[in-house]
């Protein structure tokens, strides 16, 4: 039987693998439209990261050659006889075939505009459209992507990192419409500008023209224009179905060829799969379905008859620009008398939203922005339809001293759940590759494919494949990613002992691929805590998060805090009054935060850099607010002033903040400093807790406040202040030394083997002999601390970052407040539209 594959992308390349594995030795040609073989287009933007054609590819070395299968570079299929069961390709050849599988894929969506042919517009498809794109950033300073769906927003991303002054334009009120709600729209939104990325929604472009100030005008029915230097068409896609309609195949109403639940068409000889496929007149733009799809046909291709395609969930996962967002099921709540539960923290730019039955007993949808991190529980519960807890809002909502968070463990799964959409691999496969020794992740997509596809499911594979390990009485790793066989305390060890200086170098030396958001930042933070190199030099600069990268916290507006150190919260006046003209002049909002210190917000990301200059120069330094390092020593006034106090809780505080205020940590550190067991400073409740007493200084340890407080516990009693400060160094070095990423010295505390007592022998009676070594790796912090505001300020490469728009000295005009109590704030949504007003009007 000699088969013809048309169409050689993912889809189409999945079902030659499934057919190899049926079928070895089947006569089957493969005729491929582009240039080269399949490449993965779900990881297509990692292209302008780094990634080659090569290391994007699909085909695994010698793939043709053990199948026998033959591939035809630059063939498409032109034409098809359905009675001599023939194709013709677009150089006239014509070729037999018994059964033809159609692969063919989309085309990207262009709107019908005049002048969407003009130079330096592009589609975003295919390697050969990235590469244009990258040509044509060189030569420009702007770029505006036509489109805000999920590959709008991977390819404005792609725009921004090429360092263009980047636009979105949306036909639709919101983004993503198809995966969010409104408010998920709104938030998602706010999260992409905070970014830098500008966002116009409801925008209908008319007609492109010369501009005035760059290549393009971009004419909206609305009478407005935006200008350009290049133009990218992300505006959905549509099906390639121009043979099935030149050849009388039936046509689904939004187009493809219409297939059955075999995957036929109206030729039975004839199959479809993937986007060129309409099932139900349904057409999926997702490669699961098309995966599925891919195997049916493969498997009835083989004899196997009774395979049928049943349609796929189209939930999906994914980080756009570093944030999360996640879609499940009815996730805009269409379902008649469902019910929906709604989470928003617009300090955190967080949104998440159930849907739930009528009765409340199962998932029917949900919205995650910001965090997706119960998105593998909700997905089950919603595949499975698992009966939801009493009170399903806990779902979404942040864990509580009230309330403990609901959890799905892997036991509450059954066998058949579908864990790996993309390929189709449930739980049960899961644990049978436990028992078969599968034992890491790699191991695991090797011989299931769960999670080698997009990648999404393997926080749950994982925690599955750990499960069924530990059940099976075999040891369990805690590796940190798939980049890096090792956990963060093992990362810690090679980059100290192996003097690694450079996230490429521990890479090459004890990684693979080219890392991802989790092993990035661990390793910046491990780098910092080290080697204390200034966080923005170099390459370590593209491992930072968005605060870190602008030492600045960001707000909800897309403005920044400013907050000078204040060691132990001691000002002069002169200090104050500083503050309060440098908050003046740039009209910024000031509060007295929490550890006691003036926090300044409403700072423009072009306006950092000037209010910095001015601190340093009235002897303020970085508060370090914005990363994961030493914030605050909180002090009371101790005996200098009080009449209770028994020692210099001030002066303390002050040495303490100055020693450890260039530290990074795996989490962010608080310490407080009390003058006596009246305990005015809350030092009980801090990462380091110090409170003095007629014989010396306690010291407590791994406390903290926030949403789940815990209490500090007493590891050292009547110590001296060099006793104390030794005892600190270690204590802080080992938790850097030992803890898990983003892990609180409390939690770190409670997951210790051995508790309090294990910790006092490593601390006070240096049981593992690293006391010394502790105490200099400390002292090196110390010895090599930079204020990281004045190193940016003087570097010219450095401060060329800290500007809106990379073509213009202009301030963002979507930054909008209104006054409030004798300052500024953000305004609101509906403010905002009258601010507007009120300036057109003037």
């Amino acid at each position: 039987m000699k088969i013809i594959l048309a169409g050689h992308g993912m889809v189409g390349h999945k079902f030659l693998e499934e057919l190899h594995q049926l079928q070895p030795g089947a006569d089957v040609t493969v005729l491929c439209e582009e240039p080269r073989p399949a490449y993965d287009r779900v990881h297509l933007s990692e292209f302008f990261s780094g990634k080659s054609a090569e290391d994007l590819s699909l085909v695994q070395p010698g793939f043709f050659e053990e199948s026998g299968f033959k591939l035809r570079l630059n063939s498409r299929v032109v034409g098809i006889n359905r009675f001599d069961k023939t194709v013709t390709t677009q150089d006239g050849e014509v070729l037999p075939y018994d059964k033809l599988v159609m692969a063919t894929g989309s085309s990207p969506f262009v709107p019908g505009v005049k002048g969407n042919d003009r130079e330096f517009c592009y589609v975003y498809r295919t390697i050969e459209d990235l590469e244009a794109m990258t040509a044509g950033g060189k030569v420009s300073r702007s770029g505006v992507v036509v489109g805000g769906g999920l590959l709008g927003l991977e390819c404005a991303k792609a725009l921004r990192d090429m360092g263009l002054d980047t636009h979105v334009v949306e036909f639709a009120p919101r983004l993503m419409t198809v995966q969010v709600d409104d408010e998920g729209g709104r938030m998602l939104r706010t999260k992409i500008e905070a970014l830098g990325v500008n966002v116009h929604t409801s925008r209908n472009t008319t007609e492109i023209t010369d501009g005035m100030t760059a290549r393009h005008r971009m004419v909206f029915a609305d009478g407005t224009h935006l200008e350009t230097d290049m133009i990218v068409f992300s505006a959905g896609i549509r099906a390639r179905d121009e043979l099935a309609r030149q050849n009388a195949f039936a046509v689904g109403p939004r187009g493809g060829f219409v297939i059955d639940d075999q995957c036929r068409t109206s030729d039975d000889n004839i199959y479809a799969i993937g986007e060129c496929a309409s099932w139900r007149d349904q057409l999926f733009g997702l490669v699961a379905p098309g995966y599925d799809m891919a195997r049916i046909v493969a498997r009835q291709l083989a004899g196997q008859s009774d395979a049928a395609f049943g349609g796929a969930d189209m939930s999906t996962k994914l980080k756009l620009m570093g944030v999360d967002v996640a879609s499940i099921g009815d996730a805009q709540g269409r379902t008649v008398g469902c019910r929906s539960y709604r989470y928003t923290d617009e300090i955190k730019q967080i949104y998440k939203k159930i849907v739930v039955s009528e009765d409340g007993k199962r998932l029917l949808g949900a919205v995650l922005v910001g965090n997706a991190d119960e998105y593998g529980t909700l997905l089950q519960m919603a595949l499975n339809s698992i009966t939801l807890p009493a009170d399903p809002e806990f779902l979404i909502l942040p864990s509580s001293d009230g309330k403990a968070k609901p959890g799905l463990g892997p036991d509450a799964l059954p066998d058949a759940a579908q864990i790996c959409s993309c390929n189709n691999v449930s739980k049960g496969q899961i644990c049978a590759a436990v028992g078969d020794g599968a034992t890491t992740i790699a191991q695991m997509k090797s011989c299931t494919k769960a999670g080698a596809t997009c990648g999404g499911c393997v926080p749950l594979v994982t925690q599955i494949m750990k499960a069924e390990m530990a059940k099976r009485g075999m040891a369990v790793n805690n590796h940190l990613c798939e980049h890096f066989p090792y956990s963060r305390q093992e990362i810690y060890h090679l980059v100290r002992v192996g003097q690694i200086k450079s996230f490429s170098e521990l890479l090459a030396k004890h990684g693979k691929g080219l890392g991802c958001d989790i092993c990035k930042p661990v390793a910046a933070s491990v780098l910092a805590s080290c080697w204390n190199d200034f966080v923005l030099q170099g390459e370590l600069a593209s491992l930072q998060d968005s605060n870190d990268y602008f030492l600045g916290n960001i707000q909800k507006d897309g403005t920044y805090s400013v907050v000078p150190r204040m060691p132990g919260g001691e000002v002069t006046p002169d200090g104050l009054i500083a503050v309060g003209q440098v908050a003046k002049k740039y009209g910024l909002y000031t509060k007295v935060t929490g550890g006691a210190r003036v926090d300044m917000f409403g700072a423009r990301l072009e306006q950092l850099p000037l209010i910095w200059e001015e601190l340093i120069a009235a002897g303020f330094e970085s508060g370090h607010a914005y990363g994961k390092s030493l914030r605050t020593v909180k002090s009371c006034v101790g005996s200098t002033w009080c009449r209770y106090g028994v020692d210099d809780s001030v002066g303390l505080a002050v040495e303490l903040e100055n020693r450890y205020k260039g530290l990074r940590a795996p989490h962010k550190i608080k310490f407080g400093v009390s003058g006596c067991t009246r305990e005015c400073a809350e030092a009980q409740g801090k990462d380091v807790g110090v409170i003095a007493t007629e014989r010396g200084w306690n010291l407590y340890v791994c406390g903290n406040g926030g949403m789940k407080p815990r209490h500090a516990e007493l590891i050292a009693s009547d110590l001296t202040k060099p006793q104390l400060i030794a005892m600190i160094d270690r204590f802080l070095m080992f938790y850097v030394k030992t803890a898990d990423r983003l892990q609180r010295t409390s939690t770190w505390r409670d997951n210790m083997e051995g508790g309090l007592e294990y910790l006092k022998d490593v601390i006070i009676n240096d049981s593992l002999g690293l006391g010394a070594e502790l105490e200099a790796q400390m002292q090196h912090v110390v010895d090599t601390y930079q204020c990281e505001w004045k190193t940016a300020v003087t570097n010219p490469e450095v401060r060329k970052r800290f500007r809106t728009f990379v073509n213009s000295d202009k301030a963002d005009q979507r930054i909008v407040f209104v006054q409030e109590r004798g300052q500024i704030r953000p305004a609101r949504e509906d403010e905002i539209a009258v601010t507007v007003d009120d300036k057109a009007t003037a």
